[in-house]
């Protein structure tokens, strides 16, 4: 009865504490006998603890140095309760773990979300269901992806800009990240690791709301792909540019630019697809971890490549209104 031990002098914790101690008891001190340590505890004896009423009748005192009986301030009847209560968040919870096998961890999610869609209606007031655990340690890490992605095509645009002094040509370069996506997709297939290609796909569009350990290593790939498949538009781009400021006719520049930058290109591409070939075939300890990342770099690069040499030019020239048809004008 909070009420009546509050107007007699006594918290809450008081009256626990007091009946901790008489029951369960409390480490007064500690005996030492050479390296020895024996716990010393303090409560009552056997005989004043072994009953409710014993129990009932267990002395508090008061503020105003009185003593009154445990009975007089609780209820005092046997019952059942948890042994503990975990708490989350000034929250009760009750967690359900298990381990998964015979599937990844997200497919398992969404089965166990499919199961209980109805059971979540039918909570008494206060009670929800939270999903945590290794699931969501994996959203987690996707957001902190995506954000890791977006972050990644901004700094590359601001660079572009600044160094184009163009607010429009970095739009053009950055049409070959959705380029090397096809790749990774294509790669991936290609490779027999078909399970991620669905989880790819969904992570790419949903941005990290899936948790397939793989996909998880592919969207880093794309990450450091969005990084490096934009040299080679810059290397077209900015070569056409400078043909255009020495006085070169634009559809002149573009078909220049595509074939006299096309072995500085291919250089720079098959420099980076070479070195990640070994992690995306890799065999050894652990690379079904490390091999969706060197799939992603390595396909996704080659797409970016060779569409870039014929996508690039194109959108270069749509978005500066230049035609490669003359008009015929008839005769009269």
């Amino acid at each position: 009865d909070r009420e009546r031990a509050y107007r007699l002098g006594l918290s809450v914790y008081q009256v626990a504490n007091t009946v901790q101690t008489a029951t369960l008891g409390k480490v007064a001190t500690r005996y030492r006998e050479g390296s020895d340590e024996i716990d010393v505890r303090l409560r009552f004896k056997e005989k004043y603890r072994d009953s409710l009423d014993e129990v009932r009748g267990i002395p508090l005192r008061t503020a105003a140095g009185q003593t009154i009986y445990l009975e007089q301030v609780a209820d005092v009847t046997s019952g059942e309760g948890p042994i503990m209560i975990n708490r989350e968040n000034q929250a009760r919870r009750v967690s359900v773990t298990a381990n998964i096998s015979g599937g990844d961890l997200g497919g398992v999610v969404r089965e166990i979300k499919g199961r209980l869609a109805g059971f979540e209606r039918g909570l008494p007031p206060g009670y929800f269901l939270e999903y945590g655990g290794s699931y969501k340690q994996m959203t987690d890490a996707f957001v902190i992806l995506a954000g890791a992605f977006a972050l990644a095509l901004l700094l590359v645009y601001m660079v572009m800009a600044s160094q184009f002094e163009h607010f429009g040509h970095p739009f053009i370069i950055m049409f070959t990240v959705p380029l090397g996506i096809i790749g990774v997709i294509i790669g991936l297939f290609v490779t027999g690791r078909t399970l991620s290609l669905a989880v790819l796909i969904v992570a790419i569009v949903l941005l990290g709301r899936t948790s397939d350990e793989r996909a998880k290593q592919v969207l880093i790939g794309v990450i450091l792909l969005a990084g490096i498949a934009v040299n080679n538009g810059i290397v077209m781009i900015d070569y056409i540019n400078q043909l255009i400021r020495r006085g070169v006719d634009k559809r002149e520049a573009i078909l220049q630019g595509a074939t006299t930058r096309l072995r500085a290109v291919l250089l720079t591409a098959l420099t980076t697809v070479l070195g990640t070939l070994p992690m995306a075939f890799s065999r050894s300890s652990g690379s079904e971890f490390r091999a969706p990342m060197g799939v992603a770099i390595a396909f996704g690069l080659t797409a970016t490549t060779v569409l870039t040499l014929f996508v690039i030019p194109i959108i270069y020239s749509i978005f500066n209104k230049i035609r490669f048809k003359e008009k015929k004008v008839a005769a009269v």
